[in-house]
């Protein structure tokens, strides 16, 4: 078997250039968490998108980070807001994050927005926790852009599941009791 060529019991190891397929496929194997970040323009429209590169960053000052695509519509749109709203995504929500995910169509049709704030964060129903947040800054890195969120507000769900995906595909954790959490 040449170094390139892997199965599921032998090691990938390739010290050359991987394909995009080969990184696609190695970044699939750790499980992520998938969030909606959505916003509302002046003129009233609500805009969201789904993103599965999110991860805490900083207690002190707080801090969230996402990565989004370089060439995101989406993403144009929202960075110009006030306001923007993260919404950790609820087991049960896997239509909500392929419809926030598609690249045409409405996306927020039969989605249940929860709270929007008088800022314009917008934050979907159900949802596992919720971050209103500032952009803080933007980051170039490669063809996605790593962009930090400032965290105003949070609030958070117990006993609620989150949605989880890992390997292309949805998955779900336990909820967290209250009693976890110390």
């Amino acid at each position: 078997m040449k170094r390139s060529e892997t199965t599921r019991d032998t090691p990938y190891i390739n010290d050359t250039h991987p394909t995009p397929e080969a990184l696609r496929r190695t970044f699939g194997t750790f499980p992520s968490g998938v969030v909606a970040l959505c916003g509302t323009t002046p003129e009233g429209e609500t805009v969201g998108m789904a993103i599965s590169a999110f991860i805490p960053v900083s207690l002190d000052p707080p801090l969230i980070g996402v990565a989004t695509q370089n060439s995101s519509r989406t993403w144009a749109v929202l960075r110009q807001l006030p306001s923007l709203g993260v919404s950790v995504l609820a087991s049960g929500q896997q239509l909500e994050a392929r419809q926030l995910a598609a690249r045409e169509g409405d996306r927020f049709t039969n989605i249940d927005l929860g709270n929007v704030t008088e800022g314009g964060a917008v934050f979907l129903a159900d949802s596992v926790s919720r971050f209103d947040c500032v952009l803080e800054c933007e980051t170039p890195a490669g063809d996605h852009t790593m962009v930090l969120l400032r965290i105003r507000a949070l609030s958070l769900s117990y006993d609620v599941s989150p949605l989880v995906f890992h390997e292309s595909a949805f998955a779900t954790l336990s909820p967290l009791g209250e009693a976890d959490i110390t």
